[in-house]
């Protein structure tokens, strides 16, 4: 699959989905940008820019939704020219697809939305990437019908990402026997810290367990994930959206670095 300016494709790495959550003004992406870039040319992992330029998902109405589609999607595209980078981020509304598809390389399915026909069909037709994360609520084996939607729409270049899977009200757990399955439909990414959330909490706000990212990740590189998604703010504590399950910025490179050197031995098998 070829990104559009995505670089060190010949590292044999995984490939990193990062960026903040939502898009909370300029100066926060292209610092969190920057630094993401200076980790990753460092240790020569292809890399593409993720951030939302709205978020239609939340759990209570007074959430934080955005600063504004244009203006989000204009500093995403700021963001790829100033760096070089590919860029995504996710729709919500079939409107959204062409939309976005103007500023970003990769659109992204939400999981809750990723049985929506129309919405599926409609990011394939604008002949980007798309991304499909696969719902809470969905096996390793059904994102094989969401693959083919796209496929099926004239589009090939399909990813699926997994971010856990529902285990009762209040939890999330991956199920690493999905990985080698959703592997044999398209590239397979892992979604690190969405799959830590702890949803449906009685005040509103979704919590998580940051201090399992590492865990999560390390299995997901041993278990031969195409790619990563991390989300990181260097203030997650009052990061807009996510930033319970969020990943500190301070703490990308080592983790990376330590990535890094699983890949390596993996590869040497």
């Amino acid at each position: 699959m070829t990104i559009p300016k995505i670089k060190h494709t010949d590292s044999n790495n995984f490939f990193l989905l990062c960026g903040p959550c939502a898009i909370e003004g300029e100066d926060m992406a292209l610092r969190i940008a920057e630094k993401v870039v200076s980790i990753t040319n460092k240790l020569k992992i292809p890399y593409v820019f993720k951030g939302s330029f709205k978020k239609a998902n939340r759990s209570r109405i007074d959430s934080f939704t955005g600063i504004g589609d244009e203006k989000a999607l204009r500093i995403l595209r700021k963001v790829s020219e100033t760096f070089d980078i590919p860029t995504v981020t996710d729709i919500h509304e079939v409107s959204d697809a062409a939309k976005a598809a103007e500023y970003v390389d990769i659109l992204q399915i939400p999981a809750f939305l990723v049985r929506q026909t129309d919405l599926v069909v409609a990011a394939a037709k604008t002949g980007k990437v798309v991304n499909l994360k696969k719902g809470q609520f969905m096996s390793p084996e059904a994102m094989k019908h969401a693959v083919k939607k796209v496929k099926d729409s004239g589009n090939e270049l399909a990813l699926i990402t997994d971010r856990g899977t529902m285990f009762g009200y209040q939890d999330m757990v991956v199920d690493f026997r999905g990985i080698p399955t959703m592997r044999q439909f398209a590239p397979t990414v892992l979604d690190v810290t969405h799959s830590l959330q702890q949803p449906n909490q009685s005040v509103g706000v979704t919590g998580g367990r940051p201090e399992m990212i590492e865990t999560i990740a390390r299995a997901g590189v041993v278990n031969n994930v195409d790619g990563l998604f991390i989300e990181t703010h260097y203030d997650p504590a009052n990061a807009k959206s996510d930033g319970a399950n969020m990943l500190h910025l301070e703490n990308l490179e080592s983790l990376l670095t330590n990535l890094v050197a699983i890949r390596q031995l993996i590869n040497s098998f």
